[in-house]
């Protein structure tokens, strides 16, 4: 393999399981307040309906549309989602913005559920509830929240693959994610908050925008030094550039809003 190959398949793969992390978080706590059965077939109905998105919009992309032009156009949307995520992770390192919390997430999820789940299950025939019928809001609640969070594992497993002609490839990476994320969640139970999520996404941000930069100027007809082995350069610019600004956004006081640290945290 490459070195863009292995680039590729890490940056799908990082971006994948934080994604799913965040849907796991969802589906847990659809299961424990609404009942497994509907949150379980939410899920599922969801990750076809991704999967056929990847299939209906992948493939004609990468059979039809020219290379350097698709390069080009993906390289530019790569490097809008890379640079979102490195400016939340930099903030966020930084103490500008409350760190992603799973634990807290789950929380607020499960009361949210369980305002009408009590009355519920009091006017529902008796054992039907939670292990006979379906429930209407478990399911939807795990539909949107895997498809939702999944969406942007398809436009990351879209762009990535398409663009390099790796699309089983970046396809295969995310769907070892799910299964390593479900695996340990699974293990770990509602114990999210171990996963270090917002480590993660500083490393995939700057992934997502090396792949974004490299592509543009392949697709530009520019000739990068040392081919492929320019992303790994690139990374240590973004990387490097990240930890800088980390630094000096500390020196900043943040605002007690932002560094509240007993709200819930926005994506």
């Amino acid at each position: 393999m490459t070195t863009s190959t292995v680039v590729l398949a890490l940056a799908v793969f990082g971006a994948s399981a934080v994604e799913m992390v965040e849907a796991l978080t969802i589906v847990t706590a659809a299961g424990v307040t609404r009942g497994w059965r509907s949150a379980l077939e939410g899920t599922m109905v969801a990750v076809v309906v991704l999967a056929a998105l990847v299939i209906a919009v992948g493939v004609p992309l990468a059979r039809l549309v020219p290379i350097n032009v698709l390069r080009v156009v993906i390289g530019a949307l790569l490097l809008v989602l890379g640079l979102d995520w490195l400016r939340k992770a930099v903030l966020r390192a930084s103490g500008h913005k409350a760190v992603h919390d799973e634990d807290a997430i789950f929380a607020k999820t499960v009361a949210d559920l369980s305002t009408g789940s009590a009355t519920e299950a009091a006017s529902a025939p008796a054992g039907s509830w939670r292990h006979g019928r379906r429930d209407a809001t478990g399911f939807t609640v795990a539909f949107k929240g895997v498809f939702l969070e999944g969406m942007e594992v398809v436009l990351i497993v879209i762009t990535l693959g398409a663009s390099s002609g790796h699309l089983a490839l970046a396809s295969g990476a995310a769907g070892c994610a799910a299964v390593v994320v479900c695996v340990v969640g699974y293990l770990v139970a509602r114990q999210l908050s171990e996963v270090p999520e917002n480590a993660m996404k500083l490393a995939v941000g700057i992934m997502l925008t090396s792949f974004g930069v490299f592509w543009v100027g392949e697709g530009s007809g520019l000739h990068w030094p040392g081919s492929d082995l320019m992303i790994l350069v690139l990374v240590g610019v973004f990387a490097l550039t990240a930890f800088v600004l980390s630094l000096a956004m500390r020196r900043v006081r943040p605002s007690p809003r932002a560094a509240a640290t007993g709200s819930v945290p926005s994506k």
